[in-house]
């Protein structure tokens, strides 16, 4: 399978250290299979970073063998909506994983997410909402290992 990882520069080794936050499923080494959606991310790390270039990595992604702990939300919103507002928390529960996949909290479904995660809405009205939005996909590299075994660049080109 081939996934892609926006930045504002070539990763040929990608690595878990450089994780700075906790994102959706905490701290990892993210790309998606949605190539449109990378070239986004990089071209918004590059408006926040203030860099000149945004850049698509492309990497093959090996099948992931058994020996991995795996958690996939598939389309499980209840669960996945919590555990999103845990790790925002700084709550460490995504460690007990090597990868995690699922729906990307994107700028609207972010925005709904955080009105749940503030208590706004309750779960019921923000999981309405989040339903009309596109889906977008995210897997959540979080051990080195992981990434070791089943990430390979393949090239990197202009966002």
């Amino acid at each position: 399978m081939i996934v892609y990882h926006g930045s504002t520069e070539s990763v040929r080794n990608p690595d878990i250290r450089h994780s700075y936050r906790s994102l959706d499923f905490g701290m990892g080494f993210y790309v998606t299979t949605v190539r449109e959606q990378a070239e986004r991310w990089a071209r918004r790390k590059a408006d926040i970073l203030g860099k000149d270039k945004a850049v698509l990595n492309i990497y093959r992604m090996n099948d992931v063998a058994s020996e991995f702990v795996v958690k996939s939300f598939d389309e499980d919103l209840v669960e996945w909506i919590d555990f999103v507002c845990k790790c925002r928390d700084g709550e460490k529960d995504y460690l007990k994983y090597d990868l995690i996949f699922g729906k990307v909290a994107n700028d609207k479904v972010f925005r709904v997410v955080d009105m749940y995660h503030t208590g706004i809405w309750d779960k019921e009205r923000a999981l309405k909402e989040i339903k009309v939005y596109p889906s977008y996909d995210q897997i959540a590299f979080i051990t080195q290992k992981a990434i070791d075994r089943l990430l390979i660049f393949e090239s990197s080109e202009e966002a």
